[in-house]
């Protein structure tokens, strides 16, 4: 079991911008802008203590998806990668890599790599994916995820420990004698959170994650999910997050919706520590904005305004 959310303390992450455009979550802005923005937005995160900045993970998007998904969606260890050349201190979390569509030890090499050039900031989300095209086109079997996934978490535990040569035996999976370095920085290893909210992600996240990625769910249905969670845990303690409904600090002048949190900061706070009273640790902030100036404004606001109230 490894842990990394402070006890006791309830602390925010974004999803970066740009990065994925999906038509669920993306501002009308981010089709236009830059690597750079995106850049200056992860480091403004680390300025801010934000305590992760997260990446998306699709390969291929098929065309009868594409007009609400977006086929932009950038592979979440080249962005993070890229991200955490410019910046000390912020946590790097996929949420969620789609684990299932590639072998363990890719993974491995993969975040392992990410882990030790960070100098230990790596959260590694993952999930078990939901468009069936793109398992397909990669050669794995798209009914089978779930019963895959649970074993590429078993075997990740193995791969990214900290042997140099570790040892995995399941149905799908087996390696031994095979050396992969740089290891990770981080000690057991790099701690593995897992997305999804059905019953099956629910099981998984308690019998083998290390922390629980919600996809959105509202949050009144939050409290049966983790204690749940709880129940499945037996007392063992995990890293509980949630994405919150949108945010924008201060009075708006355009429309940001019905559902969006807004106003002054301290009242913004009280509305998201009921969160933690729920038992989560990490809230996943979606702010509103017209541009990356203003999105940049908004985490200035909530860093001096929301963060100070929030424990």
């Amino acid at each position: 079991m490894v842990r990394i959310l402070p006890e006791g303390r309830l602390v925010y992450g974004m999803q970066l911008p740009v990065q994925a455009l999906s038509a669920v979550f993306a501002e009308g802005w981010e089709t236009e802008a830059e690597p750079g923005d995106l850049l200056a937005i992860a480091c403004a995160a680390d300025r801010l203590g934000f305590f992760y900045v997260a990446c998306c993970d699709h390969v291929a998007i098929p065309a009868r998806l594409a007009d609400a998904m977006s086929t932009t969606w950038y592979d979440p260890v080249a962005t993070l990668s890229y991200v955490a050349a410019a910046t000390t201190r912020v946590r790097l979390l996929s949420h969620v890599a789609v684990a299932g569509l590639r072998h363990p030890l890719v993974l491995a090499k993969q975040y392992a790599t990410l882990d030790h050039l960070s100098g230990g900031r790596l959260i590694l989300g993952v999930g078990a994916g939901h468009v069936r095209e793109e398992f397909d086109a990669l050669g794995v079997d798209f009914d089978r995820r779930g019963p895959v996934l649970d074993e590429t978490i078993d075997a990740l535990r193995a791969a990214l420990g900290p042997e140099e040569f570790p040892e995995y035996g399941g149905r799908h999976f087996a390696f031994r004698g095979l050396g992969q370095r740089p290891r990770p920085v981080q000690v057991p290893r790099p701690p593995i959170w897992v997305g999804g909210s059905s019953p099956a992600a629910i099981r998984r996240s308690a019998l083998r994650g290390d922390g629980w990625l919600p996809q959105g769910d509202p949050r009144d249905q939050l409290p049966s999910r983790i204690a749940e969670l709880a129940r499945l845990r037996r007392g063992a303690p995990l890293d509980i997050g949630a994405i919150t409904e949108p945010v924008y600090v201060g009075e708006p002048s355009w429309r940001v919706g019905r559902r969006t949190l807004r106003g002054k900061g301290e009242a913004i706070a009280e509305s998201l520590r009921e969160y933690a009273r729920m038992g989560v640790g990490q809230i996943q902030v979606r702010f509103r904005s017209r541009s990356a100036a203003e999105l940049l404004d908004q985490m200035e606001a909530f860093a001096a305004d929301v963060a100070p109230h929030l424990n």
